[in-house]
């Protein structure tokens, strides 16, 4: 077990519990949508868990940089999860889902619709055992509809909901941003509609339910005035590289060093100051300029104008101007910048938990920060199948059953 993060601690001198507290969770399937929504179950004090095929495991425990056989990822996304191992293919592993159901609040899985169905392990078979649970179903398109049935990974849902058409410059293809942001917002609307669910079955006094979310309606839900504008108007909101056109001045303007300075001063007050410090006062009090229809109407020459300013200011130089006029501005950090920063180290936001042999992992700090109850690193990803007979075993499954799900390959 890794030391306790230092955020968890940062408001009084005593361990406290946790608010996940006594919720049990039951996370099936893989990879991202689903297992990261698991994942800020277990930061906040969820039992976890994760439920892996034998052998193989989580195919996150794979991907990207390694530490010796296993993902730094995996020790990341993982931690404070229990893992079992079972081939949810083998009766005997349908038959012990179903006798865990009946002792978990909340059941998250990420397989192609009509997988679990047929694994006798779908909603209306898991609820029929517990009327109470909640099920949050993570998919590519849902569970219904025309397209239900199609797999579906985050660089899909970026694309289909929309977001992929606007990332880059106009003159060149699409890219993408540089994480699975489709998976991760899928995970975050699980975890809110899974809390909404408890609250209801809880406070209500309602019923058990399940949780449909779509990665591509995740993707979609955050689109802004994509929509509205289209249907009004008819316009298709286009790439435009680091601009944000209809909003001015905001972009990413280079310095003397020839680093890039991101600036947003789009507001009214700030674009006066901003001005003001960039010794334009002529631009500051024009009175077409002071809000932002007007701004918007001559963003390229004030694009020019910034421009031409930050060119003669080192980045260091330039945001110090600008953090004096309180002008929203920052370089652009790569990961180095971001694990040397004052602040985040400060706010917790890189934390240090031990591996094997002394060494030393860094992991992201825990989001959101509450201020009686905060979520921690209580242990590591753990080992494939680390779990699997203290689970097990609390089922009443003895060691010579074990032994046998074992040389069956069922666990």
């Amino acid at each position: 077990m890794s030391q306790r993060d230092s955020s968890s601690n940062k408001n009084t001198e005593h361990e406290t519990e946790l608010p996940l507290k006594g919720v049990r969770v039951l996370e099936l399937g893989s990879l991202i949508a689903g297992p990261y929504a698991g994942s800020i179950f277990a930061q906040f004090g969820a039992e976890v868990i994760k439920v892996e095929p034998p052998g193989s495991g989580d195919p996150l425990r794979k991907w990207r940089k390694m530490y010796k056989d296993t993902s730094l990822w995996w020790y990341s996304q993982s931690r404070n999860k229990k893992s079992i191992t079972l081939d949810l293919k083998s009766p005997d592993a349908q038959a012990i889902i179903q006798d865990l159901v009946k002792d978990v609040d909340i059941v998250i899985e990420n397989f192609r619709p009509g997988t679990l169905e047929k694994w006798n392990l779908g909603w209306e078979q898991l609820s029929a055992i517990k009327p109470e649970l909640i099920m949050l179903r993570v998919s590519g398109y849902g569970q219904d509809g025309p397209y239900s049935s199609r797999p579906g990974f985050a660089a899909i849902a970026e694309s289909i909901g929309g977001l992929r058409h606007l990332v880059g410059y106009e003159d060149r293809p699409p890219v993408r941003v540089g994480v699975s942001i489709g998976d991760t917002l899928a995970s975050l609307y699980g975890v809110i509609g899974a809390m909404m669910a408890m609250h209801h079955l809880k406070v209500n006094k309602g019923a058990g339910q399940f949780i449909d979310v779509a990665l591509y309606e995740s993707v979609f839900g955050v689109m802004e005035s994509l929509i509205p504008e289209y249907g009004m108007f008819g316009f298709i909101r286009e790439r435009t590289g680091a601009s944000m056109p209809g909003i001015a001045p905001s972009g990413s303007y280079m310095s003397k060093d020839e680093r890039y300075i991101v600036i947003a001063a789009n507001s009214d007050s700030i674009f006066k100051r901003f001005m003001n410090a960039m010794n334009r006062p002529d631009l500051a009090n024009d009175p077409e300029l002071a809000q932002n229809d007007g701004r918007a109407k001559r963003s390229g020459e004030l694009d020019d104008a910034i421009q031409a300013w930050t060119s003669t200011h080192s980045l260091k130089d330039a945001l110090a101007i600008l953090e004096e006029a309180a002008v929203p501005s920052s370089g652009i950090n790569n990961a180095e910048d971001i694990f040397n920063d004052p602040h985040f180290r400060a706010r917790d936001m890189i934390v240090e938990h031990p591996l094997c042999d002394d060494d030393k992992i860094s992991l992201p700090g825990i989001v959101p920060k509450l201020s009686l109850t905060p979520g921690k690193t209580q242990w590591l990803g753990p080992k494939l199948g680390e779990h699997t007979e203290e689970v097990l075993s609390s089922l009443g499954i003895d060691v010579e059953k074990l032994s046998t799900l074992r040389a069956n390959g069922v666990i």
